[in-house]
């Protein structure tokens, strides 16, 4: 019992930073801040795959969250391209 409270919390942990990372990407893209946005993608599909590979969330699950963060991402790079091609 003790040691499913202790794989709980970590579980809990890491779909909490998973989430924060997913959000922290998309809102560096909306600031035009695309550097730190590439490197905020990045991390957040690393850990992605790795709370899939270690069963986290299911595999799919991993997979249909990496596809729908990198559609975002594509999305709000795409958006806000035309935009700085406007400025320059």
């Amino acid at each position: 019992m003790r040691q499913g409270v202790k794989r709980r919390m970590h579980n809990r942990i890491t779909k909490k930073v998973i989430k924060t990372l997913s959000k922290r990407t998309l809102e560096s893209v909306a600031e035009n801040d695309l550097d730190k946005a590439a490197a905020d993608f990045r991390l957040a599909t690393a850990k992605i795959d790795k709370a899939g590979a270690r069963r986290v969330l299911h595999p799919n699950t991993a997979a249909r969250r990496k596809s729908r963060l990198a559609r975002a991402y594509a999305a709000a790079i795409n958006k806000a391209k035309p935009a700085d091609s406007a400025q320059s």
